[in-house]
């Protein structure tokens, strides 16, 4: 799906954050939980910052769900969300691809190394 997709007029009302990243997710009305969402992003170290719920007018799933967490690099969680069974249509890697905690974490290292 390309970010032209009707969904990701979303981006208007809620700007993205930085260090953030987006995904779309599909699945069957009675499949969905807010709740198994949320788990699922948090059993990969992250953080549920925005849900939200649209139709899928294609007919290829109930409902899409366009969520946004904040690491840079939606990778992992969207592993996560498969393993719990959804199905997941699209996510923005970020800038560049490199999670939040290892930036980080070089950084730290980097303020390190110049002391």
């Amino acid at each position: 799906m390309s970010k032209d997709f009707k969904t990701y007029q979303v981006d208007d009302l809620y700007p993205a954050i930085e260090g953030s990243s987006h995904l779309l997710l599909g699945c069957r009305r009675a499949d969905y939980s807010a709740s198994r969402i949320a788990h699922a992003v948090e059993d990969s170290d992250a953080h549920l910052l925005n849900l939200n719920l649209m139709l899928d007018e294609t007919g290829a799933y109930d409902l899409l769900v366009d969520i946004r967490i904040n690491r840079r690099s939606g990778e992992a969680v969207a592993r996560s969300l498969a393993r719990y069974g959804f199905d997941v249509l699209n996510f923005s890697p970020g800038e560049d691809g490199v999670d939040s905690t290892l930036r980080e974490r070089v950084e730290e290292l980097l303020r390190y190394l110049n002391v």
